[in-house]
């Protein structure tokens, strides 16, 4: 019985990584202009943040762990790093390499691998280099349930002493601002915790419980926002694993990880729920825009995604392994808001 409950895990997991994998297998050509292109739906701020964060590090090598398309790599090709990257899916390494080529990044320096992998953070042509940032973007929500923690663990492997460490995720606690299916879902199960209420209801409460929770249920719109399908015959992004993240538990997990300085910085914020936007459009994506302050502690509700950046402390790898660790410590970071000069 013993032996049970791993294996169960891995294959939660192999299952997990062919959806997302065939997820993204049609979109790597145009993925970067849906999400960070002139038509994008909203402009990729958090980009700017990455930026910023990268070039006060000092960093002279960046790792992407989930690169895609080189999305957020080929917007730092003029930031003076040494760019690597690894993605799941083939079809994004083999756009990535073919985006960067001109910019003179060597194939080699992208490659297929996954973030739940400790080899994958190894560049297969240089594997006892150590970066002095690795981010990884628009990957959290797609991993299991348990395995945030070894992802951020290899993070933090990945990077020399003093460097840079960033994760974005889609905020959980903004279902606490929509209204809707998201928000159901983090009262039921995470506030609420229904299914503790059944386990302790008595047989003859249960008939009681389950109508609050009915009533609960329709307090929300459920059935908003229209789940994400696929383009043609492979799962859509709602229809895989894609999971939002409470921002105040992923800086526990960096922090445990052996990371310092840690902060989260919000991003993408709504002046009203999303349902309500079609009531005055303009005045919606403005006053979204005008609101855009990393630093906003309204950003805890209010803002749909974040990223937690840290510094490693230490010059312990927490992934066990010894690398390569070549140039200066990087620059702290300081309080400065990312992307001002």
């Amino acid at each position: 019985m013993g032996d049970a409950a791993p294996a169960v895990a891995g294959a939660a997991r192999t299952r997990a990584e062919r959806q997302v994998a065939a997820c993204y297998s049609t979109w790597s050509g145009r993925y970067y202009d849906e999400y960070y292109g002139p038509g994008a739906a909203y402009p990729p701020v958090h980009r700017d943040l990455l930026r910023g964060l990268v070039r006060e590090s000092g960093a002279a090598t960046l790792l992407d762990a989930g690169c895609g398309p080189a999305s957020f790599l080929r917007d730092a090709v003029d930031l003076g790093c040494a760019l690597y990257g690894f993605d799941l899916t083939p079809e994004m390494v083999d756009e990535a390499r073919a985006v960067q080529a001109p910019h003179g990044v060597p194939a080699a320096h992208l490659w297929r691998g996954s973030v739940l992998d400790d080899d994958a953070f190894r560049c297969p042509s240089d594997p006892e280099r150590r970066y002095d940032a690795a981010v990884c973007v628009g990957v959290l929500p797609h991993i299991p349930e348990g395995e945030d923690a070894g992802v951020v663990r290899r993070l933090a492997g990945a990077v020399r002493p003093g460097g840079l460490v960033v994760a974005e995720g889609r905020n959980q606690l903004f279902g606490l601002f929509t209204m809707n299916r998201y928000s159901h879902a983090l009262v039921r199960d995470d506030l609420v915790r229904a299914d503790r209420l059944r386990a302790a209801a008595a047989p003859e409460e249960l008939p009681g419980l389950e109508r609050a929770l009915e009533r609960l249920e329709s307090m929300f719109r459920t059935d908003l926002p229209p789940v994400r399908r696929g383009h043609a015959d492979e799962p859509g992004y709602d229809e895989v694993l894609s999971r939002t993240h409470n921002p105040l538990l992923l800086a526990e997990e960096f922090r445990r990880a052996g990371l310092r300085d840690v902060r989260i910085l919000w991003y993408h914020f709504h002046p009203l729920p999303p349902m309500l936007a079609e009531e005055a459009p303009g005045l919606f994506r403005r006053a979204a825009l005008a609101m855009e302050d990393p630093h906003d502690w309204r950003g805890l509700v209010m803002a749909s995604a974040f990223l937690v950046a840290g510094r490693r402390s230490d010059g312990a790898a927490p992934q066990g392994v010894s690398r390569r660790s070549d140039g200066a410590a990087p620059q702290g970071l300081d309080a400065r808001r990312p992307g001002d000069a």
